[in-house]
Formats: C-alpha cells, structure tokens, sequence
C-alpha cells in the first residue's frame, strides 16, 4: 500500500475523537461482561460461563467484526471473529481470555466482586474499576474490541485483524493447543497481541519482552489408613502434614536457592551489562514493602527484587492442606496432607524436565513411614519477544505516542503458557502489550483496573495497528 493510501486511510485525531465521545459507554460495555461470573474453575458457573462466551461474540459483532463464531472443544469455546480488509495487508491476531479466577474468599472483598464498581485508590487517583476479571483479563481483552471498533467506525483500520478469546485460560488452557493446531489456516496471522501483562507505573510506560515457564504440581502424602487420635499415636505414627512440612522445607537452602538436582542446569545466566540494563527500570524496595506491609524482602542471595522477578527460577508452595481447619480444637493425627507447588522458569529450563526432577526428588525426600504421590497440573515454556524486531518496535512507537514518553522493556516473573505455543503454531512473534499494573490484586480480592489504564489502553492499541502495519508494509 502506498504510503499516501496508508496515511490516508488511517486518521488517528478521528479514531481518538470517536474514542473520547464514547468513554463512558465502553465502561458500561465492560460492566456488562464484569457482571457474569464466568469462573472457569468451578463447573457450578458453566452457564455462566458459556453465558459469557456468546456476550463476547456480540461485543464483537456490534464492533463491526465479521465471521463471528462461538467454536467448541471439549471444555470451554473459543470466541473468534475477524476482518479481512485486505489479504495483502498484515494480519494482527489477538489473544484474550473471558474465563476469571474464583473470586474466595468472598469475605475479603469490599464489594460484590460480580458487580463493579469504581473507587479511588493513591495508586488510581481517577478511580479504578473493582470486580473480578477487571484486569485479568475482561478489562485488557475489551480495549482491544474497543480500539478495533473505533478504528472500524472511521474506516481508519489499516490492516486485517483477528480475535482469538478463550475460556479455559485459568484453568491451563487445556484444550487451546488443539485448537490452535486444528485452525491453523483459520488463525493465520503476522502477529499476536496480548494484553494480559503489566507496565511499571502509570507514568512508565513499558512492554513486557520476558515471561517465565512454568510447572505446576501438586504433591500428596499419606500415612495411616485413616485419621487417628493424636494423643493415643501420636510419636509412634508419622504426620503426614509434619512430614509433608519437612519435605518442603528442604527445597530451598539458606541462600534461598532450590535444591533439586539439577535445576539450575539448563539456566542461561544474563551478562553484567544485561543485569545492569534490568536494574536500571524504577524500583522503589521501600514503597513496595510498604505496599505489601512486609519488613524486609526475601529471595535468592546474590540477585536483586527485580531479578528474582524477572529472570531467576522460583518454587513456592500455593496451598497446601491436612488435618482439621475447621472451628475450634480437634486433636487428630491427619491421614492424609497435599501441597500445590509452582515452579517459575527462565530460559533454556524445559518445564516437563523440570516436572521429572521434581518428582523425583520430592518422593527422595519421604520418609518410608509415608506414601508419596506427585500429580503433574500444567507445564509452559518461558516467552521471548526480541527488541530488534518489528512487532516490538511497532508496539513500543505506540506506547511512545500514547505516554509522551520513552519505554522501558520489561521482563516479568508471570507465565503465559500458550504464547509460546500459538508461537510455534503459527510462526508469528507475540507481543505482550498489557496496561494492568502488579498491584492491582490479580488472582485476589479486591481485584481491580485503573480508569486510566482501561482508557489508555484502548488509545494505545491504534496507534500499534497504524505502526505496524507501516513497518511491516515498509511505508
């Protein structure tokens, strides 16, 4: 396309202007989609869920996506939708999830965490939007469907564009692989974009270039047959949960580094100029204790907070369970103890190698007075995005223009399993453009989204299609 055809056919002061006319529609829209408990966990929300599904691909529809469907797979469908303004032209592929944790404990949160609402916080001077899936990832997914709306509404739209949104993503994406693989002609694309990360702060712009792999495992121990009195065999009989405790306990050595053999094997260490340009993003250790109400940090010795974060591998326990918990005193000896554990990984460590070392180890460290068993969950490969290519010079240009500011490169400690399978599916990079901030309480209560975040992000999202498709095109 010419450049003058291209120019042309994009007027950004039209797509803001559309975009700033409806602001308080798009946040009604997303109030909408917030009200459904679309938790993906509990197979007592499936209606809900699928409710959920159908909404999406009306949103879709009503923003002027063409070849709307709801497509099934064994769990939960997959929302897909798509333009085709011009074959020619690149095609931007966006990645979301309509599928939101368990909003427990319900008591811990300050509103119903199905009925949003918006209250100021010093973090969100302007007010942010508390609900589950605000951030993760209703509220980051909608401003795509919203940018794409305005762009379309002012025949602005200067490439094709494609919307991929799951249902299964907190529960492990089990079945988006075969999805993927089934509809690679359907899903072919030059790029994926994926707003379910962060940025630093809202006054530092930044594009997440690293995320960790993951393994994720759950371990059982079992002692006796059944539970037992703790007065008359307690001492004689092994505790599964004191055993389980144990066992735990020696993953890690006092440096804080793990002890399975052969962990650290395949990590590829950053070099001194690399850890410097790391350390070099804003990070203020007092304000983030003070945030989390902690008095001192803890992590591997050697390696700073943002390193522990962005680029050493991890193990922490995520739950763990035995014995009595309920109301007042029960003096048992439990049968039975179990502990979630994950396992955060960096490149070059193969997450299914991982899970064998695990396994191995853990059932080394068990006494024979107790039974192990270890339960595999998920496994996901880390996810690069190179800051030489086009897609990342596309986004951090749009980031740029959005901020008035430059932008830094993150490298984040969370996990993205299915990027680097729709990677290798498609062979198209991924670019992990997220507006959600770390304290916004992910995964917790009181989960909220930033005002400003959700807006800026639907104005940030044109400016990454007139870019990339400029580069791409070489105009």
């Amino acid at each position: 396309m010419p450049l003058a055809k291209l120019t042309q056919s994009f007027n950004m002061n039209q797509v803001q202007t559309y975009i700033t006319d409806n602001r308080d529609r798009f946040l009604e829209e997303l109030y909408s989609l917030l009200r459904i408990p679309s938790v993906s966990a509990d197979p007592k929300y499936k209606n809900e869920v699928l409710q959920t599904a159908e909404a999406v691909a009306e949103h879709l529809r009503q923003a002027g996506l063409e070849t709307v469907e709801v497509l099934p797979t064994p769990g939960y469908p997959v929302v897909f939708a798509e333009k085709i303004i011009d074959p020619n032209l690149p095609t931007v592929l966006v990645y979301g999830h309509y599928d939101v944790q368990p909003p427990d404990p319900v008591e811990l949160w300050d509103s119903d965490p199905f009925e949003p609402v918006v209250r100021k916080t010093s973090i969100h001077p302007q007010g942010a939007i508390f609900a589950r899936g605000a951030c993760d990832d209703k509220g980051q997914f909608f401003m795509h469907i919203k940018a794409v709306e305005a762009m379309i509404a002012k025949d602005a739209l200067p490439c094709n564009v494609k919307f991929m949104v799951e249902g299964e993503e907190e529960v492990g994406s089990k079945n988006l692989h075969g999805f993927v693989a089934a509809n690679r002609e359907r899903l072919a694309c030059d790029v994926v974009l994926v707003s379910d990360t962060s940025i630093m702060a809202n006054d530092t712009p930044s594009i997440t270039v690293s995320l960790r792999g993951l393994a994720y495992m759950e371990v059982f121990v079992t002692g006796p047959n059944r539970d037992l009195h703790s007065g008359a065999y307690g001492g004689a009989v092994a505790n599964p949960v004191n055993i389980l405790c144990d066992m735990i306990a020696k993953l890690h050595d006092e440096q804080r580094r793990i002890t399975i053999p052969g962990f650290y094997d395949d990590v590829t260490e950053l070099t001194a100029a690399q850890r410097r340009e790391l350390n070099e993003a804003p990070f203020d250790e007092a304000a983030y204790k003070a945030e989390l109400d902690v008095a001192a940090l803890l992590g591997e010795a050697g390696y700073t907070p943002l390193e522990h974060i962005g680029i050493r591998p991890t193990l922490d326990v995520n739950g763990i369970v035995g014995g009595y918990i309920g109301e007042g005193a029960k003096t048992v000896l439990p049968a039975k103890a179990s502990a979630k554990i994950s396992m955060r990984l960096v490149p070059n460590q193969d997450p299914d190698k991982i899970a064998e070392l695990f396994t191995k180890y853990i059932q080394q460290l068990a006494p024979p007075s107790v039974k192990v068993e270890v339960h595999k969950h998920s496994t996901g490969m880390y996810s690069r995005t190179p800051v030489d290519s086009i897609e990342y010079k596309a986004a951090e240009k749009a980031m740029a223009e959005a901020f008035g500011k430059s932008v830094i490169p993150s490298y984040e400690g969370g996990s993205i399993p299915i990027a680097p399978m729709i990677t290798a599916e498609l062979g198209a990079n991924t670019v992990f453009m997220g507006f959600g901030l770390n304290s916004d309480a992910l995964h917790s209560p009181n989960e909220h989204y930033g005002l400003f975040n959700y807006y800026k992000g639907i104005e940030t999202i044109p400016y990454f299609y007139q870019y990339y498709t400029a580069l791409k095109t070489g105009q």
